[in-house]
């Protein structure tokens, strides 16, 4: 172990707000499957235990949601699939990021598709038909829902239309089918928020705005995606090497650079996690409570809403699996049970909202304190990349002008805290769980709270925290204070 490492807060300085931008929206993968039970349930456990408001998917246009299909070569519209979605997630206090995708076979211009579920990404063969589709959803919406509800809504126009794999068009072609879009949403109300351009890898941001500005077209936000395997290493690498030739804080580094083209508009981030595999092992692993805690983290003050890829397992691009833990996205495995990086997501969603300034740094430590309503965060990660070195790092948090807390507690997220992939080994991996397996490892994966002792100076008012933080771990200590005010200055 090394020397031990200093950080330092001084609690009479002025703090600034902390933005739970994580909590704005959640991905999934596929619309059908927001019809599924577990998928339901799930969700309104991430919205009750997390606070997450919106949910984004792919595909609400495809042929098996009944969208528009062609019967006996005339135009059939159904939007009974979309409003049961749209029901459910307003009866637990939810709203959609709605992404405009894919193709219906009736509109497309040609036949290759995407993904399990056959999402056709070809253009439609007439932009006006396409806009015909946009105007008849928002205003069926709209009537059924009501301007007020729906204009807190989000219209995004495609996914990643800069891959082919999802958009066989040109960049000036999906320039076309964003002007038919905002322009058939916006004549059923101006207040309906339509933007793109959707991309993967923050691409298209300037041109984008460009040809909105250059058109008069409006465009009421820009979102994009991030992943930090985008563009590291070589083709043909593996996940742990594209990972390993990243850097720390390279998914801030991109969305500053997104913020200063975005002309002021709201940034939405619709798509990230730890890597764009959707199979890797690390997804499953403590590996990424850390990462995803200082990646939002250090996302406060650049963007309006960061959506991780994805809520749940319960996920289909490629095939269904069966493995409990087979490194899918989500935050939650097939069977609801929570990974290290929900547990993350917990301890985020517990912060207060004002953020102290620190002093100190180091090479895998991070730390943050957050005051909130009687209570005093100390949050404190320790990651790497793979193959970067890392080890368990002796901590000590020094709080200065500070009233002695009432009591202080402390929750963890390594590999043996809240990891339940480790029991899952030890059982010898089984792919099909009994109702006792899934009782025991929904137990491993909890966050325990225990008694942390602190030590404090009365003569300098000074609380000292210290702490050993093990390889990729997450540390919450929590003061906890009587009143709202004996958690800032304290008295002379």
């Amino acid at each position: 172990m090394s020397k031990r490492i200093e950080f330092k807060c001084n609690l009479s300085e002025a703090t600034t707000p902390l933005l739970h931008v994580w909590s704005h929206t959640i991905g999934s993968g596929h619309a059908l499957l927001a019809l599924r039970a577990d998928w339901q349930a799930q969700l309104k456990r991430c919205h009750d235990e997390l606070g997450v408001r919106y949910v984004r998917f792919h595909g609400l246009l495809n042929d098996d949601m009944g969208t528009l299909i062609t019967h006996t070569e005339r135009p059939l519209y159904s939007y009974f699939n979309a409003d049961q979605i749209w029901d459910f997630l307003l009866s637990i206090n939810m709203k959609p990021f709605v992404e405009l995708s894919f193709m219906p076979t009736a509109l497309a211009r040609g036949g290759e598709t995407v993904f399990h579920y056959r999402g056709n990404i070809t253009p439609p063969r007439d932009f006006k038909e396409w806009g015909t589709l946009m105007h008849k959803l928002a205003a069926h919406w709209v009537n059924r829902y009501g301007l007020d509800e729906v204009s807190q809504w989000f219209f995004e126009v495609w996914n990643e239309p800069n891959l082919q794999v999802f958009w066989t068009g040109t960049r000036d072609e999906y320039f076309e089918l964003y002007r038919h879009t905002v322009e058939s949403i916006k004549s059923v109300d101006s207040r309906l928020r339509v933007g793109g351009p959707s991309t993967a890898a923050n691409a298209w941001v300037e041109e984008f705005l460009e040809f909105c500005e250059k058109n008069n077209l409006p465009a009421d936000f820009v979102s994009t995606h991030h992943y930090p395997t985008d563009a590291f290493g070589k083709e043909g690498d593996d996940t742990e090497t594209q990972l390993s030739l990243s850097r720390r804080s390279v998914l801030r580094e991109q969305a500053r650079d997104v913020r200063r083209c975005a002309r002021g508009l709201p940034i939405y981030y619709t798509e990230w996690a730890a890597s764009s595999n959707p199979r890797d092992h690390l997804h499953d692993e403590p590996y990424a409570a850390p990462f995803v805690i200082k990646t939002n983290l250090e996302m406060n003050g650049l963007i309006d809403g960061y959506s991780i890829w994805t809520f749940s397992d319960i996920f289909e691009e490629t095939y269904f699996p069966s493995v409990p833990f087979h490194g899918g996205f989500g935050l939650l495995n097939i069977h609801g049970i929570p990974k290290p990086m929900y547990r993350a997501y917990q301890l985020l969603h517990r912060l207060g909202t004002e953020q102290l300034p620190i002093e100190g740094s180091h090479e895998t430590v991070d730390a943050w304190i957050v005051r909130g309503e009687k209570k005093i965060t100390v949050l404190l990660t320790n990651h790497a990349l793979p193959r970067h070195p890392i080890q368990t790092e002796h901590v000590r948090v020094s709080l200065s002008a500070g009233s002695e807390p009432r009591f202080a507690t402390i929750e963890r997220i390594d590999e043996d805290h809240a990891n339940p992939v480790r029991l899952w080994r030890a059982m010898g991996e089984p792919e099909y769980l009994s109702h006792l397996n899934v009782e025991r490892l929904q137990a491993a994966s909890s966050l325990v709270t225990e008694p942390f002792m602190w030590q404090y100076k009365a003569e300098s008012m000074t609380i000292n925290l210290d702490i050993d933080v093990p390889p990729h771990g997450v540390a919450a200590i929590t003061l906890e204070y009587d009143t709202p005010e004996s958690n800032q200055v304290a008295l002379a």
